[in-house]
């Protein structure tokens, strides 16, 4: 599916994606969703996300987290706040410190509530997602807090981009899992 440039396009998008991760995790067997990942045999893999992320736990918790960043960004730039979407700390060329942090953070959470904590993250963003129109969410200029770029872009890379991102790690595992057995 290409990239979502309207609104139609970014709800459809963001919810068949996100029913097919569902999906995947769903066919995964008990032990393809508890053993650990384990990417170091492929050259390929070198991003840090590869090395961080340890179980299917931690790809919804990045999900989750990331969600959390577009609702507060949302909520706060619409409240009257001019807020960054990034938290203040943190830049473009920092984001994988942000991502650790997270991942630190939810190393206690099971990975029946990082589903539950994901689906509830997910309708939020779409309420949000719902409440612009298609020239809020992808003219420039209309929404300033994203400079040059338009709400729409965020709201891909927050939604069907990240789950396709997360989908393809996720079967990366699998494929792993079969070859050990």
């Amino acid at each position: 599916m290409p990239r979502p440039r309207n609104k139609e396009d970014l709800l459809v998008a963001a919810e068949e994606n996100f029913e097919k991760l569902n999906e995947l995790i769903a066919s995964l067997t008990e032990k393809e969703q508890s053993m650990p990942f384990d990417f170091s045999g492929d050259a390929k893999k070198t991003e840090a996300h590869w090395k961080r992320d340890k179980n299917v736990r931690d790809v919804l918790i990045h999900l989750y987290e990331w969600h959390q960043l577009m609702i507060r960004f949302v909520d706060e730039n619409t409240g009257g706040k001019n807020v960054r979407f990034l938290p203040v700390i943190y830049n473009w060329r920092t984001i994988a410190s942000m991502n650790q942090k997270f991942w630190e953070k939810h190393q206690e959470t099971s990975l029946e509530e990082a589903e539950k904590m994901l689906a509830d993250s997910h309708r939020e963003v779409v309420k949000r997602i719902n409440r612009f129109t298609n020239e809020e969410l992808f003219m420039s200029k209309a929404f300033p807090a994203v400079g040059g770029s338009v709400l729409g872009s965020y709201f891909v890379s927050n939604t069907s981009s990240h789950y396709d991102w997360a989908m393809k790690k996720i079967k990366a595992h699998r494929k792993n899992c079969a070859q050990k057995t």
